[in-house]
């Protein structure tokens, strides 16, 4: 979870820098690479994908509902178990890279266009305890928060890789 309040400009700067700096970052390597992990029980760079895409479904969704219904109650979904439902851990990574791309231009141009108001814009959720209020700005904070720390994942994982 967040530790720090980050402003909205800041929050959609890193949403729009993470897909260019995961194929930066993995440029020049082959499918092979990508999908290796760099020792026995840690993630390759294609698994920290699959896990961000399955972030990015969760909270993104989460962030759509309460922009689009009046304070909405939600069912808490851990990405970690959502990712089961997908195929993204066996994706070849360029396609993958692409999806999470194209799934970001449009996260972003949700909250592009957002008064600041509507940042505060909030939800019940509940399923994971007792019942959360969350808002849009948590969300997208969580979610580029989240992102930071697995960008350097793949940078250490790429670099293995090399």
């Amino acid at each position: 979870m967040p530790d720090q309040t980050l402003s909205a400009e800041q929050i959609l700067a890193m949403l729009a820098a993470a897909p260019p700096r995961i194929a930066a970052i993995t440029a020049g390597l082959a499918p092979a690479q990508l999908h290796a992990a760099p020792a026995p029980g840690e993630w390759s760079a294609n698994d920290v994908l699959a896990h961000l895409r399955a972030c990015a479904d969760v909270w993104g969704e989460c962030i759509a509902e309460i922009i689009a219904r009046d304070h909405p109650t939600l069912r808490a979904i851990n990405p970690t178990s959502w990712i089961a439902n997908t195929g993204y851990r066996e994706q070849a990574f360029a396609a993958s890279l692409a999806e999470f791309t194209a799934q970001r231009s449009e996260l972003l141009a949700r909250l592009r266009p957002l008064a600041p108001a509507a940042w505060a814009r909030a939800a019940t959720v509940v399923g994971a305890g007792r019942p959360l209020e969350r808002t849009v700005l948590f969300y997208a904070q969580w979610l580029a928060s989240h992102e930071r720390t697995h960008l350097k994942q793949i940078g250490r994982v790429a670099g293995t890789a090399r």
